[in-house]
């Protein structure tokens, strides 16, 4: 991504920013590629992934709260479920909205306790972390044993038709129609970012190999509509002495 940064360090900055010029008009852009879907999708993937009333949430880069609040409804309590992310305009948006515990911070060095909660996710963020293996390693530290790591991504199609539709859609409509619905350059930028980091994201195998690498077991990768891809691991629970 030369285009944008040039190491990781850059890269933090550059994301913080772009996220910090465009949260107050993140929702609209994201209604505008997600169809109206992304929120009956966001609860399925929670549901699948286990999320019960009473499990303990950490979310991290909640962003304006659009995964967040569909683990709130499936909890129940919304002390259950923290929200973490880089940019202190997103925490802004995402505070308007829920009360729950927020704090700035990032996803290889979370400041919270050891087997704190139940639960971690991360929805279509991944594709801005630096260090794979690092960032699973402090997901599985903060989850107690038998807990689950839940990364919601989108993923290269593997259909020439499909990658063909995506790119026209998201790298060229999406980004012209944010332009122009209020979210300015700064939101086309978001919006050619967003697909370009999608096109260039590493293949779901080093994913997977990176979760397995930091310890959490049972990983697998789902599909869905050729695009949408679920990553699960759980720390496996302590065994019986």
């Amino acid at each position: 991504m030369d285009a944008y940064y040039g190491d990781r360090t850059q890269r933090q900055r550059f994301v913080r920013g772009l996220f910090n010029r465009t949260a107050h008009h993140y929702d609209r852009i994201n209604a505008i590629f997600a169809l109206g879907s992304g929120s009956w999708y966001r609860s399925q993937c929670l549901r699948r992934a286990g999320l019960q009333p009473g499990m303990r949430v950490l979310d991290v880069a909640i962003g304006t709260g659009l995964v967040a609040r569909e683990a709130v409804s499936l909890c129940g309590n919304p002390g259950d479920v923290i929200g973490l992310d880089l940019s202190e305009a997103m925490l802004a948006e995402a505070r308007r909205s829920l009360p729950i515990p927020l704090i700035q911070g990032v996803a290889d060095a979370l400041p919270l306790a050891d087997g704190s909660v139940d639960l971690v996710t991360i929805g279509y963020a991944l594709r801005h972390v630096g260090d794979l293996t690092a960032t699973f390693r402090e997901f599985r530290r903060v989850l107690r044993p038998g807990g689950t790591v839940l990364v919601m991504e989108i993923g290269r199609p593997r259909r020439p038709v499909t990658r063909h539709l995506m790119n026209a859609y998201l790298g060229m409509v999406v980004p012209a129609i944010s332009r122009l619905s209020g979210g300015g350059e700064s939101g086309r930028t978001l919006m050619r970012y967003y697909w370009e980091t999608i096109d260039r994201c590493v293949e779901p195998e080093v994913i997977t190999a990176a979760m397995a690498a930091a310890g959490l077991a049972q990983v697998r990768c789902d599909t869905d509509y050729d695009l949408f891809k679920n990553y699960i691991g759980k720390r496996q629970a302590e065994a019986m002495v």
